[in-house]
């Protein structure tokens, strides 16, 4: 019975080879587009370069403080607190400088993520048609495991930087894209009604009504991006993308605990500071306007 399942399971695949097809549409790609992925490589490594190079040389004794103050003003001074805590101990424990190559990376996505996200966000909100053709690419986008985006991003690409950011982008733009839609959508009748009644444009509309007032739920997409291209960040080391990720991957071929713990709880505390700040823009306009 087994055998017969068997033989079932490959005449079926047989008849729809989708990973042999995969294959063939990146060789496709590979042999007639590689001037293309060049240039685009180009443009991701520049950009993410001139940040990476822009964060490593700011020393860590002006970090610490400019972000505590920003911390004190955003959430109170026990935060500002716990954010010179927390950063001192990155730079105790040695980590500073892959902390601050994962920040490069992870802020690098994320902009790349909003340039293209949010302007999506609002042609979804626009149309209902490109957000039911835009829905599903987002759900394949989110769902799939993360690791499987570095096997074609390499292969594009080579190994470094720019493939870990293009994957970055890739699984961290859908929570950016559904909640600028979320969020225009969510904009009353009455509001828009009474915009259109003073006069505005489709642009003064938008720009002067509808994302003031959806920013708070666009806040939460971004604060999502952000903590989505962290998580991806660390594990696009596997492609040579740099900062903590390879400690992280050294610590797990090494089975050295320690080295994974010191490196993860970097990772931790950088993604709290990140995750609170972001948020907090969201949740005082909300209180502004409340």
């Amino acid at each position: 019975m087994s055998e017969l399942l068997s033989r079932a399971t490959e005449t079926l695949h047989s008849l729809l080879p989708l990973g042999r097809w995969v294959n063939a549409g990146v060789k496709l790609l590979l042999d007639h587009g590689a001037s293309v992925f060049d240039s685009i490589g180009g443009m991701v490594e520049g950009f993410a370069q001139l940040i990476e190079q822009g964060m490593l040389a700011v020393p860590f004794w002006l970090t610490i403080p400019v972000v505590a103050v920003m911390g004190w003003r955003r959430l109170g001074w026990g935060f500002g607190v716990f954010v010179v805590l927390a950063l001192t101990l990155i730079v105790v424990t040695g980590f500073w400088p892959q902390t601050m190559v994962t920040l490069a990376l992870t802020l690098s996505a994320t902009l790349i993520s909003l340039f293209f996200g949010i302007p999506l966000g609002i042609w979804c909100a626009r149309s209902d048609r490109v957000n039911a053709s835009v829905r599903p690419v987002l759900d394949f986008m989110q769902t799939m495991p993360a690791f499987v985006y570095l096997i074609p991003a390499a292969m594009l690409f080579g190994l470094g930087r720019v493939p870990g950011t293009i994957a970055t982008v890739i699984f961290a733009m859908p929570p950016v894209v559904r909640l600028t839609s979320l969020g225009i959508r969510q904009v009353s009748a009455e509001q828009v009604e009474a915009g259109n009644a003073f006069g505005c444009t489709a642009t003064q509309l938008l720009f002067k009504v509808q994302l003031p007032i959806a920013l708070p739920t666009i806040m939460a997409g971004v604060n999502q991006t952000i903590m989505m291209a962290l998580s991806m960040v660390i594990i696009a080391s596997m492609v040579g993308a740099g900062g903590l990720g390879n400690d992280v991957l050294a610590s797990i071929q090494r089975l050295d605990i320690g080295l994974g713990f010191e490196s993860g709880l970097a990772v931790v505390l950088l993604a709290i500071i990140l995750d609170r700040l972001t948020e907090s823009f969201g949740v005082a306009r909300q209180s502004r306007e409340s």
